[in-house]
Formats: structure tokens, C-alpha cells, sequence
């Protein structure tokens, strides 16, 4: 990539260093960033329809002069303001309806041109369309890139207008394209059928057509997989490099482990343990993905692997995204592990003859809200080799965590985790074996192709007697009933979650707080049962408290946040009110619906929402019918795409800004296959012809620097 690709967005005219500040917000520093920043969809302005052949329930773009605007208050919703406004051509006019944005008023001037795209719905005998996107044209002067052509419409922050938008990207395909150097080869494309670079990048902002813009759509893909399948072809290959630690299995200690669990291991656990007891006795250094459904019990069998590896005489690290899980796993794994004992041999410098005892294992939490003195006594533990197994949050990667001999990394909720955070971990010792868990699962090809460099094991089935958790959509109107039926959970001496998607009560989205809901609850609805509240913004210690009360059964219902996402296991917990549903992704619904049906009692997850649109039905309406995680996972990549699926921070999926695996899969193979092949065939980048790949992968991803060995 040439050098104006690096320029700060801040130098292009129109921006300067406030508007600078803002757009960094989007993740956009440089110019290169802007020109990978793609449209979210495209407008088709060449032949717009008139408002008189608008088709109704389908989403349409018209462009039409504001004839009036009223604004008005809400007879049913105290404080919920309504603005109309009327937009005609010469062919007719449709009404258009927000609801609490009374600020938008000051944009509808009589007589002003604009463009408006969204649902057209019959209502009262009239066309309507309910808080479509808008945009002003300037006048009758339109520009060239926002009328008579295929017109790009783009995520943007408050404040900063489609128009200007296009304008700074068309400046910036102004000054960049001609410099523009292609990191794919020419042979690599013609193999592929693709684009070249420059072409794609206009085409895709730009479109000439929509056939152009489908191809420059498929090359950009392909970049995007290609370079997400780089670092996984390079591990793959490196890891056959290394020499592991082999691990000598005490089976009688294992099985009497297992013996002594109140439950037995399904089949399913029984299989994945064996897979992971043959890596850990192999001389290659296990790399394995553990999928399973909530509550599946994925995390007795890493239990079991630290077991292992502790009766080796090795130390075990293992990391989790929250402290509530991190003190859930520390308390259970405590109690599990308190009857073993391992062989402690002692040197003759140590003790003065060649003697063995028997030691306890001891197991240790380590998170960032410990005490600084607590913190530095658990460091120096680690360090001389006395903790066998430490259980933690995102403390386990500071600097000042050393291991003596870490034979064993376990990683809990992989996908909380950036790529860099998790190479963090096992570069604590010698390449020592890897268990990333999961219990968001993907389906299995897609997790063969995704996670090339990983062994793939799946826990398919749920223990014995666990009854399936019966799913509920209601709509806000029935909310009274959707009380009525956590009340009868309580009266039967069960307890109830509700859970919120924010802590405030927002405005701007029109939906109730936790915090606000929870005073109302405790004071009208469920004023005879003890309520709590439980969310992020408390302190540590706090939220321990509160759930601790919660599982010690002083606290009948909780109100939270999804600060439950993850984490606390509750058997008494039978239900579970999720409040605007729709404002969850499907796999954050299942794994909340997961903190419930614990226990042999029948379980209810109740869905709350009035929302109307079509992706949210077809998410909750999944939920009802669902109760496979794999089957849920499907429905909620094929509605939302990667992005959002796989957490909008993290590397890995989440850098997929355009690509799509599971409506891609064929695409993705081969931009995989290329991926081997470059890298069978030159493994540390030495060839001239592969240079170009290499600083691409490097501008991307610089936390892969160390798997390029220079040649």
C-alpha cells in the first residue's frame, strides 16, 4: 500500500482535527481506513418510482418535496411526542411518521427536496411510512454522487451527513487510485476470478452497475477471508515445528475423579475426553476448540484435562472473561478438587533422602479487583510452583504473572477474547497444550473452516434428566400476564431473573432501565417477594454480594443487566423475563436463557417485545422454536452476520467488515485452499512475489509478527 494510504483522515479537506476526533469513533484513522469503511447498503436513484406506484409492505426509496409537518403528543403515552410529516411529487404524497424525535422537526422545511427509504404501509387509508432514513437534498443542485446512479448509504455518527460522506471518500479514491498497488497476485485472481484492488474499491463505493458491484463485493470478500485464513495456515504449520509436552496419564486417578462427580459424563463428554487425553499424551502441543450448548458441562472436562496435567506435575492456567464466572469455576473446581491428592516427589536437596507424599491441590483465583497484597502473594505462589491450578479474568496476562511449569491453557468464552489476548496466555510457558472453550457454537463445517488451526471437539447432548426450557413471546400489552406467570414461579418457592438491556432508562430508544424498573417492581408488582439488582456499573464486590444473596436464596427475584450473559449457576433459578427482547442478538438470548433450567424443575424463558420488525420477529420467533445452540447460531449468523455474532471488538470475525461466512462458505474455501498453498510453499514469506501479502497481513494483524519467521 503506497504512503497516502497512511495519511490521517484529519488532512482531508472538510475534516480538521474535531470531525477528526469523531469519525475515529467508527475505528477510522487514516484514509486507508475511510476506503475500507463500506456502505451498509445502496440506493438505486436511477429510476425512482413515483409515490403513486409505491408497492405496499416493501421497502422502497422515493424522493419527494416536505408539503407540511405537525407535531403532536402521544393521547395514550404520556410524554411520547409524534411528528408527521407530509412528502408528495407530482404523482401523489405519503405520510411519514417518527415517534419521540421531536428534534427532527427543525429538518422538514416546507418546499425542501429529499430522499426517503423505508417500509410503505397502508394506515388508516393512507401510504405511510413509520421512521424511514432520510436524507435533504441541497436544492435542485444534486451532486453527481448522490442522484441518477446506484448511491451508497453508510453507517455514520450524528452530526456527519451521507453527502459529505460520499464527498470524503470520492476525495479520497481521487488522490489514492492512482498509486494503488494490488497485494493479491495477478496469477492468485485470474485462478479466482477477481478484480483487481482499485477497481473493487470505486466499485464498491461507487458502483457502475450492480454486476460491478457483486464483483468488487466477491474480491473484497476474498481478501478479507484470505487474510483471516493467513495466520490460521501459518499456526497449523508451526505447530508441527514444536515439541509439546507429553503428559503421562494416571488413569486410576481420573477414573476415581469421575467416580466421585454426583453426575455421570454423558457419551458426548466420554468422547471429547478421550480426544483430549490423546493430545495431552502426544508430543504436539494440543490445540483444541471445545464447542458445547450451554449447559453441557464442558467445564467438568477441563476440570478433568487440569487434573491431568496437575498429577503430571505441571500448573494449569485457567481464563474466563468475567469475575463472576471466574469465582463460580474457583468455588466448584475448589470443592471437586478437594478429596485429590497428588504425588509430591522431593529431591534429596529438598529433603534429604528420595521420599514421596501425597500433597493437596491447591487452586487459586486470580482477578484484577483482588487487594494488592493478596495480588502480589498469589504472583509469588504461581512463580515457586505451589499453585497447581489458578482460575482468573484478563489478570492471568499481566506481565507480572509467571508460571514455573504451565503445561495446560484453558480458555473459557474464546470469543470475549481478541486473537493477541489468547497467544498472550500460552506464551507464558512452553508451548504448552491449548482448550478453548465455547458455548456460542457455530456449525461444524463452518467451525472446521473458521478455526482451521484448531482441532474441533462438540459436546452435542445435555445431562440426563435436564428438561428443555420452555420459551414464551409476548408483546408489551401482555406484560401483565408475563408478571402472572413469574409470580406463580415464586409462589412455588422458585426464583425468577428480569433481565433489561440497559441499566438507565433510555430516552432516545424509549425503553425502561434496570435501575428504574427494579424501584418499580420492588414497590408495586412484586412488592411481597425480596428483589435485587445486580449490573456492570457496580463495583466487583458489590455484584458478589448481591449474587451471593441471590444463590443463598435471600433475594427471590433479580433484576439485571446482561452482566448474567455469562456466568452464575443457579439450580432454584426457574424463569427468566427478558424485557425489550429485540434488542439481543439470538445468541445472547440463548446463552441468557442458559441461566435457567439448571435444576430438574420446568423452566420458562419469557420473551418481551413489541417490536415489529422483520429481523427481530424472525430472531425471537428462533428462539420459540429453537433450543439447539448450533441450530440458534445458524439463524442468528444467516439474520445478523459475523460482526455482530462474534462481538464487534475482537479480532478474527469481528474484522470481517464485508465478508460473510455462512452466506460465502464456497468463497471462503478457496480463499482457505490459497492460504495452504502460500503457505506450504513459502512458510516464512521469503519469496519476493510474497512480499506484498506479508505487509498486508502485518498492517493488519502487527500481533502476528511472530509467526513470520524472517528468513
Amino acid at each position: 500500500m503506497n504512503k497516502l494510504l497512511e495519511t490521517p483522515v484529519r488532512y482531508l479537506k472538510g475534516v480538521g482535527p474535531k470531525k477528526a476526533k469523531v469519525i475515529s469513533g467508527l475505528g477510522i484513522n487514516t484514509i486507508e481506513d475511510l476506503l475500507y469503511y463500506f456502505p451498509r447498503r445502496y440506493e438505486d436513484r436511477t429510476n425512482l418510482s413515483p409515490i403513486s406506484a409505491l408497492k405496499q409492505g416493501e421497502l422502497q426509496t422515493v424522493k419527494a418535496r416536505v408539503l407540511t409537518k405537525n407535531e403532536r403528543q402521544s393521547m395514550r403515552r404520556r410524554g411520547f411526542s409524534i411528528l408527521e410529516v407530509v412528502v408528495g411529487d407530482d404523482s401523489g404524497k405519503i405520510f411519514c411518521v417518527w415517534f419521540n424525535q421531536p428534534y427532527l422537526a427543525d429538518y422538514f422545511k416546507p418546499g425542501i427536496p429529499l430522499i426517503l427509504y423505508g417500509k410503505v404501509e397502508s394506515y388508516a387509508g393512507r401510504l405511510q411510512m413509520s421512521s424511514p432514513e432520510f436524507e435533504i437534498l441541497d436544492g435542485d443542485s444534486d451532486d453527481n454522487l448522490s442522484s441518477a446512479r446506484i448511491v451508497p448509504v453508510y453507517s455514520l455518527p450524528a452530526g456527519i451527513t451521507q453527502r459529505s460522506w460520499r464527498q470524503l471518500v470520492k476525495q479520497s479514491l481521487d488522490e489514492c487510485l492512482p498509486t494503488m498497488q494490488d497485494f493479491l497476485s495477478y496469477e492468485l485472481r485470474l485462478r479466482n476470478g477477481l478484480l483487481n484492488l482499485a477497481k473493487s474499491i470505486v466499485n464498491i463505493h461507487f458502483p457502475q452497475d450492480r454486476e460491478l458491484q457483486q464483483q468488487a463485493y466477491q474480491r473484497l470478500s476474498f481478501e478479507e477471508f484470505f487474510i483471516f485464513q493467513l495466520p490460521l495456515a501459518l499456526r497449523k504449520s508451526r505447530r508441527k515445528e514444536k515439541d509439546g509436552i507429553v503428559h503421562k496419564i494416571e488413569e486410576a486417578a481420573v477414573a476415581d475423579f469421575i467416580a466421585h462427580l454426583p453426575f455421570e459424563l454423558t457419551a458426548a463428554q466420554k468422547n471429547v475426553l478421550a480426544e483430549i487425553k490423546t493430545d495431552m499424551a502426544s508430543p504436539r502441543p494440543m490445540q483444541r476448540l471445545l464447542q458445547g450448548d450451554v449447559g453441557s458441562g464442558k467445564t467438568v472436562v477441563a476440570t478433568i484435562a487440569s487434573l491431568i496435567a496437575v498429577q503430571a506435575g505441571y500448573q494449569v492456567a485457567f481464563m474466563v472473561p468475567t469475575e463472576i464466572l471466574a469465582r463460580q469455576h474457583y468455588e466448584k473446581i475448589s470443592r471437586q478438587m478437594s478429596r485429590v491428592r497428588r504425588e509430591n516427589r522431593l529431591s534429596n536437596a529438598e529433603s534429604g533422602t528420595d521420599s514421596r507424599r501425597k500433597k493437596r491441590l491447591k487452586v487459586s483465583l486470580l482477578t484484577s479487583s483482588l487487594e494488592k497484597k493478596e495480588k502480589a502473594q498469589a504472583y509469588a505462589q504461581i512463580t515457586a510452583g505451589k499453585v497447581d491450578l489458578v482460575i482468573g479474568t484478563h489478570a492471568l496476562l499481566e506481565e507480572k504473572v509467571k508460571f514455573r511449569k504451565l503445561s495446560l491453557v484453558i480458555i473459557d468464552e474464546q470469543h470475549k477474547f481478541g486473537v493477541a489476548q489468547r497467544a498472550l496466555l500460552p506464551a507464558k510457558g512452553t508451548n504448552p497444550d491449548v482448550l478453548i472453550m465455547t458455548a456460542t457454537p457455530i456449525p461444524r463445517t463452518l467451525a472446521i473452516t473458521l478455526y482451521g488451526d484448531l482441532d474441533i471437539s462438540v459436546i452435542n447432548e445435555l445431562p440426563p434428566g435436564r428438561l428443555p426450557v420452555e420459551t414464551i413471546l409476548f408483546n408489551e400489552e401482555e406484560m401483565q400476564r408475563a408478571y402472572g406467570l413469574a409470580k406463580e414461579q415464586l409462589k412455588q418457592g422458585h426464583q425468577v431473573y428480569i433481565i433489561y438491556p440497559v441499566i438507565e432508562e433510555s430516552y432516545a430508544l424509549d425503553i425502561a432501565g434496570a435501575r428504574k424498573m427494579y424501584e418499580e417492581l420492588k414497590s408495586k408488582e412484586f412488592k411481597e417477594f425480596r428483589l435485587g439488582l445486580v449490573h456492570g456499573r457496580l463495583k466487583q464486590k458489590e455484584q458478589d454480594r448481591i449474587m451471593a444473596g441471590f444463590k443463598n436464596r435471600e433475594i427471590d427475584l433479580l433484576v439485571s443487566t446482561t452482566v448474567l450473559e455469562v456466568g452464575i449457576d443457579i439450580p432454584s433459578a426457574t424463569c427468566m423475563l427478558v424485557a425489550h427482547a429485540e434488542r439481543f442478538g439470538l445468541s445472547q438470548l440463548h446463552q441468557l436463557r442458559g441461566r435457567i433450567g439448571r435444576g430438574s424443575a420446568k423452566s420458562f424463558c419469557i420473551l418481551v417485545s413489541d417490536s415489529s420488525t422483520p429481523e427481530s420477529r424472525r430472531r425471537l420467533e428462533a428462539m420459540v422454536r429453537y433450543s439447539d445452540g448450533f441450530r440458534i447460531a445458524e439463524e442468528d449468523l444467516r439474520i445478523r452476520g459475523p460482526g455482530e455474532f462474534f462481538g464487534s471488538r475482537q479480532h478474527g470475525l469481528s474484522e470481517l467488515r464485508i465478508g460473510n461466512p455462512l452466506s460465502q462458505m464456497q468463497l471462503l474455501k478457496k480463499a482457505r485452499e490459497e492460504a495452504l498453498k502460500l503457505v506450504s510453499a513459502d512458510p516464512n514469506f521469503e519469496l519476493k512475489q510474497n512480499e506484498p501479502v506479508k505487509r498486508r497481513l502485518l498492517t493488519r494483524f502487527p500481533e502476528y509478527q511472530d509467526l513470520i519467521m524472517v528468513g
